[in-house]
């Protein structure tokens, strides 16, 4: 798995023009509506949860 996640799209507006941000690891800068925003990783998912047609998760 390589070092950094490359978002395709700024996820305000759409565009693809995205560069990596100085602020640290995660963050990109989109160059079409000027904002700045970072990417985490926050984990896996449990593999024994599963969604039912009720919405509710089952176990």
């Amino acid at each position: 798995m390589s070092e950094r996640a490359a978002p395709f799209y700024c996820p305000y507006c759409g565009d693809e023009d995205l560069r990596p941000s100085e602020q640290g690891h995660g963050a990109w800068e989109c160059a079409a509506c000027s904002r700045a925003f970072q990417l985490k990783f926050l984990g896996l998912l449990a593999r024994g949860v599963r969604r039912t047609e009720g919405g509710g998760d089952e176990i």
